[in-house]
Order: C-alpha cells, then structure tokens, then sequence
C-alpha cells in the first residue's frame, strides 16, 4: 500500500481567482512531510479558469499541481468538487492528503474520505510522519482539550486531516519557482448537478475580526463575573485591539461565540496576545500559542498558561489590569501631547 500510495496532496481552496490563506499554510505544513518522507508536496486546484493560480502554489512550495479547469467548478459545490478529487485521487493515489478546516475544506474532506473509505482526524494542530511506518501523525486536542491525541490511520490510504487556519506557517514565497503541472479532463454537466447556486451573499462578521486583529486582550472565569469581565473590554478599547475568551466564559454568557478562542473556538495569530484570568487549558492554548508575544496575568504561580507566556505578570487581575489601562491610557496622552 506504501508503495502504491505515494506524495503529499493538498487541496487548493480557492474563491473568485483569490487562494485561502489556510492552504498556503498547509503548502508550507506539507512541505515538511514530503521533505521527511522524501515524496513530491502537490496542490490539488479545481475551479474555472484559475491556471494562473498555479504560479502561486509553486512558489510556495508545491513540485506538483494536479489541475482540473471546468465552467461546473466555478462555485464551490460538494458533488461537483467531490467528483473532481476522488478523481485524481484514484488515478494518482496519493499517500497524503490535507485540508484546510474550513466550511468548504471538511465539508469535502468528509465527503472525499466516505467515498474513499479511510480515515480522518478534523481540525489537526499538529502533523508529523512516521518515516519507517509512513504513517501520518496527526495530533488535536481531545477529551475537551485536557489531552493531545496523536491519531493514526494505518490500514488505509490516502491518509487525512484538516487542519484550522492561522495553525501552520506559510513558507517565504520564491519568486520564478515552478513544477510539473498536470491538467486533468473530467465529465461534468450542469444539468446533472442536484444543487443549484442561485445567488452568493458574503458578509463580514466579528469572527473574521477576531481573526485579523493585531492586538487581542482575552479574559477567562479568572475574571471572577461579567462586571469584572469589563475590565477586558476597557483594556482592548485603549490598545484599540479586539476582545477575546476562552469556551467557559462564552458558556457562561458574558461573551459571543464568535470571539471565542481555542480549538472550538478560533485561532489566532496577534502580534500582542493579553491572557488575563486564564488557566491555560490546552483546548484554549492550541488558539493563540502562535501569537507573536503573550502576557499572561494569573494570581496562581503555576497557571499553565505561564509555559506558552513571553512575559509573565502573577497577581490578581482586578488589581494589575486597571493599573494597565491607566498605564496605557498615561502614555497615550503624552505622546499625544508630544506631538
């Protein structure tokens, strides 16, 4: 099977010509397991007239772009993007195959792994191979978010995962680098398909926010109750950054789903990460441990958040945070003033 299986795949989303981020994550993310285990890294792209897209896969690391070009892919749609992967997937038969944890990517991750019949870990955190075994390892938190479980699927092939945006890094891009591209025919008819894209309304949301903020000031139960938990909000308000919590304060109704961070939440990237009255549970780590500089406040010493923190503050939240804001707010007037 090892042997009949072979390369890295990974799927390409794509909307109006423009490439999620999350694959070019992935590119970079898959590039270390064909490196390990010594296969061709490939980008799976399917839609309608996106050939030029390939020039951008390349050049983020792929060897390979298997392509299938058809007016019928123009818009997302599971049966018709369905029938286009299980068809490369069955002439090409790859040994690995990654998605990004999208609506689009597991609603056609799930549908390619039931008609493929194997396996797949949702919303990966972490990959790494086997090299001997050639088994993907695939890890995501488990048992809400108390363990990491690494899952395997050894019996089937090709092996599957998607993985959240904002989890892998994208490599440095390389301006003129180029592959083998592969165009694939296929028989698709309009007329054949059970769904119908009669219109595409987009809409913008706090999520998308929470996603691309610069600056996020988080708060946990450590906060006490929801009038301590303004503090979070006036402290986001001077930084002019965004507000985010972990699953227990969103259950607990002091803020919206949608600016909840963690593995069932969202992951975030920030330059500036505040984790204020937070424990550290790894089902809220694996959303923002990639933040370029965290500052944890904890009044318990030993608060795991303390492992993944830049800069630790230990004390009571209701005590350092209005010292902050004050701080910042003291600071933002004299240079104010300055100028």
């Amino acid at each position: 099977m090892a042997m009949e299986h072979r390369g890295v795949w990974v799927f390409i989303e794509q909307s109006d010509g423009v490439i999620e981020e999350v694959s070019l994550e992935l590119l970079g993310a898959g590039r270390k397991l064909a490196d390990k285990l010594e296969v061709p890294l490939a980008g799976v792209l399917l839609g309608y007239e996106v050939e030029a897209l390939c020039t951008t896969v390349f050049e983020y690391g792929a060897d390979e772009v298997y392509m299938i070009d058809h007016p019928v892919l123009k818009d997302y749609r599971t049966e018709s993007y369905m029938k286009g992967v299980m068809q490369l997937s069955e002439t090409y038969k790859p040994e690995i195959f990654l998605y990004g944890a999208t609506p689009n990517g597991k609603d056609l991750a799930s549908a390619v792994a039931t008609d493929l019949n194997t396996g797949l870990t949702a919303d990966t955190t972490m990959l790494d191979a086997d090299v001997e075994n050639r088994l993907l390892e695939a890890s995501r938190p488990a048992f809400g978010g108390n363990i990491m479980a690494t899952i395997l699927c050894k019996n089937h092939r090709p092996q599957m995962a998607t993985v959240r945006p904002k989890v892998m890094q994208a490599l440095k891009p390389q301006p003129g680098r180029t592959g083998r591209l592969v165009k694939e025919d296929i028989e698709l008819y309009e007329e054949d398909m059970r769904t119908k894209i009669l219109q595409i309304v987009k809409e913008t949301s706090k999520k998308a926010a929470l996603q691309d903020a610069h600056i996020i000031v988080a708060g946990g139960k450590g906060m006490g109750d929801e009038k301590n938990f303004q503090l979070i909000h006036q402290l986001a308000e001077v930084l002019g950054g965004s507000v985010g919590g972990t699953r227990d304060v969103v259950e607990a109704g002091w803020l919206p789903h949608e600016q909840q961070v963690g593995q069932t939440g969202e992951t975030v990237t920030p330059k500036l990460y505040f984790a204020i009255g937070i424990s550290g549970a790894i089902q809220h780590v694996v959303g923002m441990k990639n933040s370029e500089m965290i500052i944890a406040i904890n009044k318990d010493p030993n608060a795991p958040i303390f492992d993944v923190a830049t800069y630790s503050i230990v004390g009571d939240a209701m005590e350092i945070v209005p010292m902050l804001i004050e701080g910042f707010r003291s600071a933002l007037r004299e240079k104010a003033v300055s100028r």
